[in-house]
């Protein structure tokens, strides 16, 4: 079975580490520093076709420096549709005002710096779930931006 994930974070280290870790378990990865290059943000519904999804998982710091923060990314994807069965959110100064955001949109969370062997759990959980007959879209995603 194919796997995809979309990591979008600012730290040039963090998309390393996690890059490595998703790319060593056979994920194809699309990184980027900014959350407005998905195309699925873009579109006002998902433009998936209904048995397929665009990611395995997405992984976004909620602190990147962009117009759009992480928290209300994934909540316009939600509100149009996206189907990624998996997302985590990631941050070193969480309130309790985001975690609760968060929790609410049915994120993960990771706290900064992050560790290898809670992320390896969390995508070994994941894996676990995933119906080995579900199928990506070839929807295109951001390449692996460094």
């Amino acid at each position: 079975m194919r796997k995809r994930a979309v990591v979008l974070d600012a730290d040039y280290e963090v998309i390393t580490k996690v890059g490595d870790i998703l790319e060593n378990r056979g994920y194809e990865i699309d990184v980027s520093h900014e959350p407005l290059f998905c195309p699925i943000y873009l579109d006002s519904k998902c433009p998936c076709p209904i048995e397929t999804f665009c990611a395995t998982i997405i992984i976004a710091d909620i602190s990147m420096p962009s117009i759009v923060y992480a928290l209300e990314f994934i909540e316009t994807l939600k509100g149009n549709g996206c189907k990624v069965p998996n997302i985590a959110t990631m941050s070193e100064r969480w309130t309790e005002a985001k975690l609760e955001h968060a929790k609410s949109l049915g994120c993960h969370i990771f706290k900064k710096p992050l560790k290898i062997d809670e992320i390896e759990r969390w995508l070994d959980d994941c894996e676990k779930k995933l119906d080995p007959n579900s199928k990506l879209s070839d929807l295109p995603l951001p390449r692996r931006v460094e």
